[in-house]
């Protein structure tokens, strides 16, 4: 039974085909997520569709380039996109708060306690937070792949048990979702090689494909939490998920059975962050691999890359070059550098800040 959940809803389930915002739907979700919260159940939604609300209100003077065009429809549509919201929870007398946050906001430990501390509160009064990327300032090379990566940092931060993701498919086929004989593989194991079946293509007006969702699914899915994807234009589809899971259609990811610590969740994700990189020897990282909860010494170290300060987050890479880890340091790059290869000496990555990929 789940008491808190975070529910990811895709532009593509928001957007009708003209691209403009289909309000018929997000009424009928807003419909099922009250019915959820009147039942005790918290709710964090992950809400695109800032974009396609915009482009209908407004008719640029002259062509815009993409960022452009992305950073002017997605700040009049983020206005008009929560009012929309706003007013249909309060029918339901249910508040509303917006959160715009961008991928730099988790790249710290203080900046990430700050989003969660504001979430919570919100939560404790009964208010459901509706969280987007903030595109008026995020520019491509900073952006998340897309909104599902932001729900997947969402839900793992917020220690939900469950993320939904709402696109406009059933979930996770076997085949082309075009071809009438592929069917929705209901659930899907720990380990479980997809590559066969995955479509690399996009889908519709999302930035992220089916690709990005099953890679943010299986490495939340390893934090503890079950992640479900799910088609968000069929009616009454987030109460079938919690009420009648067995019958209801979509994809499920296996979660792992032991639940990740938070710093290590907060590791987990930090990856696009890392300001250096600790170049390991074999023995490490034979060390490293063997399951075991061990730190990164100086004397595993073989070199270090790029410049950073304690507590910033970087790559683990081994013998070969593969990156096998994120960490958070112990200390600055100097200091690194000058125990390098040294017996005895405190760990540069301790186990509890090792995220072990």
């Amino acid at each position: 039974e789940f008491t808190r959940i975070a529910v990811k809803v895709g532009s593509n389930v928001l957007a009708r085909r003209d691209g403009t915002l289909d309000v018929t739907r997000m009424s009928a979700l807003v419909d099922q997520i009250a019915e959820l919260h009147k039942a005790g159940v918290e709710v964090i939604m992950i809400s695109s569709g800032a974009v396609a609300s915009g482009r209908s209100e407004i008719h640029p003077q002259k062509r815009l380039d993409s960022v452009d065009q992305r950073q002017l429809f997605s700040a009049v549509g983020q206005a008009k996109l929560i009012n929309r919201y706003y007013e249909l929870f309060r029918e339901h007398g249910i508040a509303v708060g917006q959160i715009l946050t961008t991928k730099e906001n988790f790249g710290t430990r203080r900046h990430y306690l700050n989003q969660k501390n504001c979430m919570t509160v919100m939560l404790e009064n009964k208010v459901i937070p509706i969280v987007n990327e903030n595109d008026t300032i995020s520019v491509t090379e900073l952006m998340f792949t897309d909104n599902d990566e932001l729900s997947g940092l969402i839900a793992s931060m917020m220690d939900a048990q469950a993320l939904i993701i709402l696109s406009n498919i059933d979930g996770i086929y076997n085949g082309s979702p075009a071809d009438p004989t592929s069917a929705v593989i209901r659930e899907i194991g720990r380990g479980e090689d997809l590559s066969d079946y995955i479509q690399a293509s996009k889908s519709g007006f999302g930035r992220g494909g089916m690709l990005t969702k099953t890679n943010i699914a299986r490495k939340v899915a390893d934090e503890g939490i079950t992640v479900i994807i799910a088609n968000g234009k069929r009616d009454h589809i987030l109460p079938d998920l919690l009420q009648h899971p067995e019958t209801t259609l979509c994809t499920r990811f296996t979660p792992a059975d032991e639940p990740v610590s938070s710093v290590k969740k907060w590791i987990a994700h930090s990856g696009g962050f890392a300001k250096g990189e600790i170049h390991i020897n074999p023995c490490a990282t034979e060390v490293l691999n063997s399951e075991k909860a061990v730190s990164i010494l100086p004397i595993g170290i073989t070199r270090i890359e790029g410049e950073f300060e304690k507590d910033d987050i970087v790559r683990i890479i081994d013998f070969r070059g593969n990156r096998i880890g994120i960490g958070k340091v112990n200390c600055d790059s100097k200091q690194a550098q000058e125990t390098a290869g040294k017996h005895g000496k405190k760990p540069v990555v301790h186990y509890d800040y090792l995220y072990i990929e």
